[in-house]
């Protein structure tokens, strides 16, 4: 009798099990490390706007304050928000003497990383509109809003 050599079904199915099971972990690997690099620049982009701002305005008050101010002026190139939803903006309180970055529609985890994250040029940050550096403000819906004040 002839003897047969190869692999039998359970040994295929394990190996496609382990290949899949690694494709899988490093897909999650990949995207854990993509959405910790947008929030890193994401982050610097903010300061950049924050310091543009604070020198621009340092010469005629805050009240005019706006993302098409900034835009108008030079301090920025387009109206595209550094994360979250494109209804960002830049605005000034009532008497001009300090001004907001606010983000809108970020995730739970984008908005954990900005309220643990020490910006050394926001004197405030307000979450969801409560003035706080708590994560637990941060809602699971992905509808967070986050305003970074500064002077």
């Amino acid at each position: 009798m002839r003897e047969q050599s190869g692999r039998s079904l359970i040994e295929i199915i394990s190996v496609l099990a382990i290949g899949g099971f690694m494709i899988a972990a490093s897909y999650s690997m990949y995207n854990s490390i993509n959405a910790k690099q947008k929030r890193i620049i994401a982050s610097e982009e903010i300061k950049t706007i924050a310091e543009k701002t604070q020198t621009l305005l340092q010469y005629s008050g805050y009240q005019n304050v706006s993302v098409d101010f900034l835009i108008e002026s030079g301090a920025i190139e387009n109206n595209k928000a550094p994360i979250g939803g494109q209804d960002w903006s830049v605005t000034s309180n009532f008497d001009g003497t300090e001004f907001s970055i606010n983000l809108v529609n970020l995730t739970f985890d984008e908005c954990a990383y900005f309220t643990t994250k020490k910006l050394d040029w926001a004197e405030k940050i307000k979450i969801n509109g409560f003035e706080s550096s708590d994560s637990a403000l941060c809602m699971k819906s992905g509808e967070n809003t986050i305003s970074f004040i500064s002077k």
